[in-house]
């Protein structure tokens, strides 16, 4: 059996959801790899590049600052999974204008997609809303001080269903980041320069990835359960609609990338991070364009 190591960098569906359920239906074994899942939030890019890894965003990020010659192999959705978590009133971007945001670091990937969706709300993101920069985490805290009145709103992930948690407190969900900016995002990504995309055990993790998003299409009662593990403080219902919302109908099938798509974030992001715009999205998920 072939073994690999396979590295998050972020927490929540979003990032993980394929990887629990090719682990947990066996789908790894199946396909003759052993994997070792990683948690790789916390590492620098010289540790992560000798992984795979599953986040397309931070890698991208990579690639366009420091070089690193990331590839994508496949991709899970081209709609990022974060959302504006709101207190009541305010309802639409334009309502944080001034307001006490809390958000990731400009130079991570969920940062730089939100000063994107926040521009192209008409917010400068350094001048029109008061940023409190927080790393990332399960954002607990930022619910405790959205209750406390200590910020306005937060930029929150997939480790809670915001819809649920915004009827639970009377706040608002303003914004869907995948409404406002897509991006091929979370998926398989290597550094050829330590890992050959062609060995065969990335290749046998692609295969258990591809098995899994058809799960994710064809078994919602499966990804459910699944998802109720990293969703255990919302109901059955509440997974579900959640489910039938952001996930069934924007994962990929098949791992497959839309590449005027990819083109378009690249571009943007680029000019976010105010550096050339160096790799097409042919070269950085040009191996997503194709599915056994």
């Amino acid at each position: 059996m072939h073994t690999i190591d396979l590295a998050y960098v972020g927490r929540g569906l979003h990032e993980e959801l394929a990887a629990y359920i090719a682990d947990q239906e066996n789908l790894y074994a199946d396909e003759g790899v052993h994997v070792s899942l990683r948690d790789g939030c916390a590492w620098d890019e010289e540790r992560l590049r000798r992984c795979v890894t599953i986040g397309l965003g931070r890698a991208l990020l990579s690639r366009l600052t420091d070089g690193i010659p990331w590839v994508g192999l496949n991709v899970n959705t081209h709609r990022p999974l974060f959302w504006f978590l709101a207190r009541s009133g305010l309802t639409s971007l334009s309502d944080l204008a001034g307001r006490r945001l809390a958000v990731h670091a400009p130079h991570t990937a969920p940062g730089c997609f939100t000063r994107i969706v926040l521009r192209r709300a008409g917010l400068d993101p350094d001048h029109d809303v008061k940023t409190v920069v927080r790393p990332p985490g399960d954002y607990g805290m930022d619910l405790r001080r959205l209750r406390a009145g200590e910020i306005d709103a937060a930029l929150v992930g997939s480790t809670m269903a915001p819809e649920a948690v915004a009827a639970e407190h009377g706040w608002n969900v303003p914004a869907w980041v995948g409404d406002h900016f897509r991006i091929p995002t979370v998926g398989l990504a290597v550094d050829p320069t330590y890992t050959d995309p062609d060995g065969p055990a990335v290749q046998a993790v692609l295969r258990a990835h591809r098995r899994a998003l058809k799960v994710i299409h064809d078994d919602p009662d499966t990804t459910v359960r699944h998802m109720q593990t990293f969703l255990g403080g919302h109901t059955a219902d509440e997974v579900r609609a959640h489910y039938e919302t952001f996930i069934a109908p924007h994962f990929t099938i098949d791992g497959r990338v839309d590449l005027p798509t990819g083109d378009a974030a690249i571009i943007a992001v680029a000019a976010e991070l105010g550096v050339p715009a160096s790799v097409t999205a042919a070269e950085f998920y040009g191996r997503a364009t194709t599915a056994s």
